[in-house]
């Protein structure tokens, strides 16, 4: 049966992308002014910072009031290995807001179920800024405002189920913003939005996903910095597995059903 999707106006997109991050026009307006997107845009200076020595459990909301929190003892690595445990650990339905996360990183936040992290700061991510975990396919991950620096690999590891929203996010040296698992023994279809985020080079891709398992992903008012010769992928394309074995990377680019936008939607400074 053929499906006929009815494409999105650039003001459903808002609104859809609003009632998806569940913030009010109050709301959003405040969190811009905490956190503007834009390659230009200060980082903030942390207020003091904490080491940490063992896995910090968030349920509810935290502040951190914008320290910065750097990995020590069994947390303090700094190295790329598989399977590291993170500063952050988050349980479903909570909110991190106002962190720098320090170096070493560690593997960054882990996401058990839907989550927030609003303006939450990567200075030099560890094996992945942020992993989400949740299993349900209702689950929601908002990332609003922040940014991540110095990602040899992946920003954003999605494992779960559901859907992932990245909005007014910067991200410059890196290798990945946003990759669906590839080989986790546990698949499932995944959502991706990424809007109003700022993309500076070097970086490898914004966007991989799994095409097999039916994720799809939306780039919208994305801005490329110092990449004039257009090397950063946007939206690639794999088949992804179960078995542990390197996924196959199928294509690149918008195609209108797994990687959803056009070249309006991305623009290079």
């Amino acid at each position: 049966m053929t499906r006929h999707k009815r494409k999105m106006t650039r003001g459903r997109v808002i609104a859809a992308l609003t009632a998806a991050l569940g913030l009010t026009g109050a709301a959003i307006a405040t969190n811009v002014m905490l956190s503007p997107a834009g390659a230009a845009a200060v980082w903030p200076t942390p207020n003091g910072q904490q080491p940490v020595t063992k896995t910090i459990e968030v349920s509810g909301t935290r502040d951190g009031g914008l320290k910065r929190f750097y990995g020590t003892g069994d947390l303090g690595d700094g190295g790329q290995d598989e399977g590291q445990p993170p500063l952050f650990k988050l349980a479903d339905g909570a909110v991190l807001k106002n962190v720098v996360i320090g170096s070493p990183a560690a593997d960054g936040i882990h996401c058990s179920g839907s989550c927030t992290l609003q303006n939450v700061w990567w200075e030099d991510v560890g094996e992945d800024a942020a992993t989400f975990k949740g299993t349900s396919s209702s689950a929601t991950y908002k990332v609003y405002g922040g940014g991540a620096k110095k990602a040899s690999d992946k920003v954003f590891q999605f494992n779960g189920a559901g859907k992932l929203v990245v909005s007014k996010f910067q991200v410059s040296d890196f290798g990945k913003l946003v990759r669906t698992c590839g080989n986790c023994s546990k698949q499932y279809k995944r959502t991706i939005i990424v809007h109003d985020v700022d993309v500076t080079a070097p970086g490898k891709s914004i966007v991989g996903i799994n095409t097999n398992y039916g994720d799809t992903a939306a780039l919208r008012d994305i801005r490329i910095h110092g990449d004039s010769s257009r090397k950063i992928s946007t939206c690639d394309r794999f088949t992804g597995n179960n078995t542990g074995a390197e996924p196959t990377k199928t294509g690149s680019g918008p195609d209108g059903t797994y990687c959803r936008f056009t070249s309006a939607d991305i623009s290079y400074k």
